[in-house]
């Protein structure tokens, strides 16, 4: 049987009983019967030859045609893998299989050249992944096709004889010179003339470029210290068709000129002990130059031609790139000189050379037996030997503290002073109040305001009075304006003196009222809280001695007659 000629099979099978004799009874059914497939077919090519056409410009990487073998079989045994068999173009084109619709792709792995070669022809392996070692006697299960690729011609941009220009200028190269030149040409069979552009995304204005020629030149001076190198693209396009255009990059490296001279790196300000010995390092020195300096290059050190004379100081040149500063005599003085400036020349070992003077400033400083340096001032020159400077820091900064606690002692007794007048001057009972005009009488309440007397701490808003003033008034009492200076204590005695002789005066009349007892008061509390006597050990016979006015009051307090009769 073949599945690949018919795959399914239906049978009828009849059962009878009685061992098929007539009068027995019989059954049928049917049996469905589907052929399993087995890898007996090889894939095959549908014909010998395929032609594909490929455009030059195809990308690397793209699929530039489809080819496909049959195979009758099913499922995994139809699987197909496909090889480009060794040859002409196996190196420029590959191939995959879709797993979907088993057809071989080819793939580009190189650029293609119209111009370079027009056609290429290999061969392609088409052969099953899973083999039945069972048929192998029927043959191979593979197949070969052979697979021509004419490639098209296509109007391409021009090309550059470099993929990168690198290009080297020195910076004091006069404006205008030609440090270069790129080259592109249209490989096209028309062969069109090339022109050339600086890219404006570049935004370089230092270099200019000739359209027709390609030669790069000089627009502005150049200075390495500012800028050491330029990265900039240029873009070729065709005569014949602008759109068609291709980029390069372009480096331009600026080399340096020695126009700066050596310096000392950092402008150092040294000191020497007045008792430094002949041959003493007291500063070593480095030096820098804003040019770039080439390898192998080195600084030199040494005095001018005024100070080498000087019997002060000398300069040690290490020829590291480095030198000392050398004492040359035995002792220096702060009182004779405090400074020293010292020149050194510097010079370069390039071309032209550059030198510099540098001049050190070199201080006297007052140090101890081991070197420890202790003062530079000046000021600590005129000072004993055994009084430093900080000892006269903490001197005059216990001046200043005892100068601050006596300014701070006097505004305080200033201050007190002036608290004790103003309490005194606000005291009710020590202030005297003048009156220019008493009033319309006793029965004016406004003549005399009775909140003086009260502690100005607790003043309140003036209240309406609550006493029940006379209907009428037997007589009108007219009294003098106090004279100046007048005490408060005879002034109230002099009223209650003329309210006790007035009978129809109620006794509510010169009602006043305190808010506080005071400060030191000879009469000393009035609260029976704290006495020392109970409510039955006291007398207030004394209330009957003040008048008929304190009658009731005397009634109150005073001793009850006892009365037998009233005793139950």
């Amino acid at each position: 049987m073949d599945r690949e000629v018919k795959e399914q099979y239906q049978v009828l099978i009849q059962a009878k009983d009685m061992g098929g004799q007539l009068g027995g009874l019989a059954g049928t059914t049917t049996v469905n019967i589907t052929l399993t497939d087995v890898n007996d077919n090889p894939p095959r090519f549908p014909k010998s030859i395929f032609h594909l056409k490929v455009p030059e410009t195809s990308h690397v990487g793209s699929a530039i045609g489809r080819i496909r073998a049959v195979d009758p079989d099913f499922g995994k045994n139809a699987e197909i893998e496909y090889n480009i068999v060794p040859g002409d173009g196996g190196n420029l084109f590959d191939i995959t299989t879709d797993e979907y619709t088993q057809e071989g792709v080819i793939k580009l792995k190189k650029p293609l050249d119209f111009e370079t070669k027009k056609a290429y022809t290999f061969k392609v392996e088409a052969s099953n992944l899973h083999l039945d070692h069972r048929f192998h006697s029927v043959g191979p299960f593979k197949d070969t096709a052979t697979v021509k690729i004419n490639v098209l011609d296509m109007d391409e941009p021009p090309v550059f004889s470099k993929p990168m220009y690198t290009m080297e200028v020195y910076e004091d190269t006069p404006v205008g010179t030609i440090i270069g030149a790129v080259t592109a040409q249209d490989l096209d069979a028309g062969s069109s003339s090339v022109r050339y552009f600086m890219d404006w995304k570049s935004d370089v204005d230092y270099f200019k470029i000739d359209t027709t020629e390609g030669t790069i030149a000089t627009n502005e001076l150049l200075d390495r210290e500012s800028t050491a190198q330029y990265n900039f693209s240029i873009i070729a396009s065709k005569v014949s068709n602008p759109l068609l255009t291709s980029k390069v990059n372009v480096i331009i490296n600026v080399l340096d000129v020695n126009e700066f001279p050596p310096e000392i790196s950092v402008p150092y300000e040294t000191s020497v002990c007045e008792n430094a010995k002949p041959g003493q390092v007291i500063q070593t020195i480095t030096a820098a130059d804003k040019d770039l300096s080439p390898a192998g290059q080195r600084f030199s050190f040494k005095l001018s031609s005024e100070a080498s004379n000087k019997p002060n100081f000398t300069v040690h040149d290490y020829r590291n790139n480095t030198a000392g500063i050398e004492t040359r005599r035995n002792g220096y003085s702060r009182r004779q000189q405090e400074l020293y400036f010292l020149p050194v020349v510097i010079e370069d070992s390039s071309y032209p050379v550059q030198s510099s003077t540098n001049t050190l400033t070199i201080r006297v400083c007052r140090c101890d037996s081991e070197g420890t340096i202790q003062s530079c001032n000046v000021e600590a020159i005129f000072l004993p030997v055994g009084l430093s400077t900080g000892a006269l820091i903490a001197i005059l900064l216990c001046i200043v503290i005892l100068l601050v606690i006596v300014v701070l002692y006097v505004a305080l007794r200033r201050q007190k002073k002036k608290d004790t007048l103003m309490t005194s001057k606000e005291d009710i009972r020590d202030n005297v109040i003048h009156y220019d005009d008493e009033g319309g009488g006793e029965e004016d309440t406004q003549a005399f305001d009775i909140g003086a007397l009260r502690n100005p701490k607790v003043i309140e808003d003036n209240k309406i009075r609550r006493d029940i003033k006379p209907e009428t008034l037997r007589f009108t009492r007219h009294r003098p304006p106090a004279e100046d200076n007048t005490d408060i204590r005879d002034f109230i005695n002099q009223r209650l003196k003329e309210n006790d002789i007035d009978p129809s005066a109620p006794p509510y009349d010169s009602l006043a009222t305190y808010a506080y007892e005071g400060n030191g008061s000879v009469a000393e509390s009035l609260s029976s809280i704290d006495s020392l006597t109970t409510e039955a050990d006291q007398d207030y016979d004394y209330l009957s001695d003040w008048g008929p006015r304190f009658k009731i009051l005397a009634d109150m307090f005073g001793e009850e007659s006892y009365n037998p009769d009233k005793v139950t």
